[in-house]
């Protein structure tokens, strides 16, 4: 039998390689340039046949199998965030103001070596491999995009499958589990408008910083009050800007913030409630509102089958390493789930966290760094649930 995981130590230097290169030179969503182009240099030269330009910036290739069967789709995405580094690795970014603080550069480089071992059995697969290298997660629309470019037809996706390196887990762990996974995401943007006036004649005024107050405490009871204990949602006022002047009141105030959930009912009963205070107490106030909502990803969810699937790959590939079947459940939203929606699959997660070298901050930290021992078993638990899937 194939050994995954000692494939994937074989080509340790080049993944650790690919990796700190891509987080020396991060960018942002949409780019995704010179990344793009070291995505499809590297797929060029292992004889694929690349598409680039997908969804703005984005990098597609397959891998044909010498038998007929259906066809798996891999995914990585490539954006960074704009944040300004702070771990003083050697490897720190190079463009200020910008980091790969997510992981992303290391599911760039773990799926090119995953491309690396799948193009070296290609003749024992079944079915075709579609590698995607997707820009613009972190809210740039980029999975609408590949999908808007028909990255799941011609051929036509028949399974989805990705993963994401995981600072909430220690290095050596991973986390399968069908079902509900990440929350689908919602931005909202509000803004109360009144009657501005003097600050010392306020009943001349209609204060929508008053109307602005109670709204955002009022949008409190919809978790509290409104969702049943045993289900899950957020609400979170992020923004509050107001005026300009200590003594003038202003004519409107400017709220945004998120909603996230993971039922679909709730959402609309979350996004109905929500838009009923946020009108009322407006109204009640002697103000009007105007209300925005941006659904930016639907709730991540695991198809029960795969995930059985790939419990088993790692249970055999991994018997000493821990691995959970009933987390991680993250408000964190990916946008990953455009494609899930439409071809079932699986989203897995692989520990990334070293407490005893300092590599624990969490997600988009200044100081997010990973164990890079992760991206041998990334790349093999990878590689080895996308054969067993084809041959299943």
């Amino acid at each position: 039998m194939f050994d995954f995981l000692a494939e994937a130590q074989k080509y340790f230097t080049y993944t650790r390689d690919m990796r700190r290169d891509f987080h020396l030179h991060p960018e942002l969503g949409h780019q995704e340039i010179r990344t793009a182009g070291i995505v499809a240099r590297e797929l060029q030269a292992l004889g694929l046949e690349v598409s680039t330009g997908v969804g703005k910036t984005g990098v597609v290739a397959m891998i044909e199998g010498s038998q007929p069967g259906p066809t798996l789709l891999l995914r990585a995405d490539m954006d960074a965030l704009p944040i300004l580094e702070q771990t003083g690795a050697e490897y720190a970014s190079q463009n200020p103001g910008v980091m790969h603080a997510c992981g992303h550069d290391g599911h760039t480089a773990i799926l090119l070596t995953v491309a690396k071992m799948l193009h070296g059995i290609r003749a024992e697969l079944p079915g075709s491999i579609k590698l995607v290298f997707q820009p613009a997660e972190e809210g740039q629309g980029g999975a609408e995009g590949m999908l808007a470019d028909g990255v799941l037809d011609n051929p036509k996706v028949d399974i989805t499958l990705g993963l994401h390196l995981w600072n909430e887990m220690p290095v050596g762990s991973f986390a399968l589990a069908a079902g509900p996974t990440m929350a689908g995401t919602e931005i909202f943007k509000v803004r109360v408008s009144g009657k501005g006036g003097h600050g010392a004649i306020p009943h001349l005024a209609v204060d929508p910083i008053l109307a602005g107050a109670q709204i955002v405490s009022a949008l409190q009871s919809i978790v509290s009050r409104n969702v049943a204990p045993l289900q899950s949602a957020v609400v979170t006022v992020t923004t509050f800007h107001a005026g300009e002047a200590f003594n003038v009141i202003p004519p409107h105030v400017d709220l945004t913030g998120t909603i996230r959930t993971f039922d679909l009912d709730v959402r609309e009963m979350v996004l109905r409630r929500f838009d009923e205070i946020v009108n009322g107490v407006a109204a009640g106030m002697g103000c009007t509102a105007q209300i925005e909502h941006v659904r930016m990803t639907p709730a991540l969810i695991n198809d029960a089958k795969t995930t059985k699937i790939a419990q088993g790959v790692a249970a055999r590939i991994f018997p000493d390493s821990p691995v959970t079947t009933s987390g991680p459940i993250t408000m964190g939203g990916e946008d990953f789930a455009f494609m899930m929606e439409k071809v079932p699959g699986l989203f897995m997660f692989v520990g990334s966290a070293n407490a005893e070298k300092g590599l624990n901050y969490g997600h988009h930290h200044p100081k997010f760094d990973i164990d890079e021992e992760s991206l041998p078993r990334a790349a093999a638990l990878f590689a080895a649930t996308a054969v067993e899937l084809l041959n299943r």
